[in-house]
């Protein structure tokens, strides 16, 4: 080996180097899809511990259906929205019911299993086929806490016909019918503006910054998650329109706040058809909130909103 090399040593060196390359390549690969991976947990990109362990906990309470071990790790303003889009208004008050909801994947073995903490929030997010589940924990003084629990179940078949749209953006564009009540929540509709702004015209440059690497759409509308590469290379489609959903007035709009990292929990309005319940991340980033995941699951039971005549 070592006459082979010393008697050639530059196609040696390129030979090694290509077979660096080439083991590498798989590795590299990997790297660069991670921020989208919803691998196991030992293979997830951050997987904080101390989460973790509260999130085996609380779902192993859950599929026993053990309201007490389960009650101690709800939050105050604990909240569970289920595949029908329907929000569980027991908890949300703070008070715990007589029942729990049975969780859409048991004790999740054999699902998925990913973790992102931002600070004092963190997002815990499950798949098995076209089941989602994003378990948001905050840290409270007596340890992490969990805030929300929100479910998508993905369609399988066609798509429906699609109903009217409209090219006009106002809500959120433009404004929005909530005060903000500080300079996180001013920052977060500002730049929510702007990139419902940027999906409007079909401006993936205008529209990237607004989101995290790890961004991931997940909708009850759609077949499979988006990740931030996927809705770029779908905005990179010329064309305008049609605008997104709007804020809703009622319910309104509730806002979390755990220092650099904020939880939002919406409603939003389509032009036409029924609303959906939304559960996002933001995360101050260089001055600039950006949202980190965004949860949709149409509201079933509601009335679909007629849009106007013209």
């Amino acid at each position: 080996m070592r006459r082979f090399i010393s008697g050639t040593v530059l196609i040696g060196m390129v030979c090694i180097g290509m077979t660096i390359a080439y083991n590498f390549a798989p590795f590299v690969a990997v790297m660069l899809a991670a921020p989208f991976a919803r691998g196991n947990p030992t293979n997830a990109p951050d997987n904080n511990n101390d989460v973790m362990a509260a999130d085996h906990m609380i779902v192993a309470a859950l599929a026993k259906a053990d309201k007490a071990a389960a009650s101690n790790m709800f939050d105050a303003n604990f909240m569970w929205t289920n595949s029908a889009g329907d929000t569980l208004e027991d908890f949300s008050t703070g008070k715990v019911p007589d029942y729990l909801p049975k969780p859409p994947l048991g004790d999740e073995s054999g699902a998925q299993v990913s973790e992102r903490t931002y600070g004092q929030v963190s997002a815990v997010q499950v798949a098995s086929g076209k089941v989602h589940i994003l378990r948001i924990w905050v840290m409270r003084p007596a340890g992490w806490r969990l805030l929300d629990y929100h479910e998508v179940t993905q369609r399988s078949g066609a798509a429906p016909p699609p109903g009217p749209t409209t090219n006009d953006c106002e809500n959120p564009c433009k404004g929005v019918p909530y005060t903000p009540k500080n300079d996180a929540e001013k920052g977060i509709l500002k730049s929510w503006g702007e990139l419902e702004t940027a999906v409007t015209n079909h401006d993936p440059q205008g529209w990237s910054p607004h989101f995290l690497d790890e961004f991931v759409l997940i909708s009850s509308s759609g077949t499979d998650p988006v990740n931030k590469a996927g809705r770029l290379a779908q905005l990179s489609k010329p064309g305008i329109g049609p605008a997104p959903p709007q804020l809703a007035a009622d319910p309104q709009v509730r806002f979390f706040h755990f220092g650099d990292s904020v939880v939002m929990i919406a409603q939003a309005n389509p032009y036409s058809g029924k609303p959906a319940h939304i559960s996002r991340v933001w995360v101050n980033r260089d001055g600039m909130w950006r949202m980190a995941f965004s949860y949709q699951t149409t509201i079933q039971s509601a009335v679909p909103i007629v849009p106007p005549k013209s």
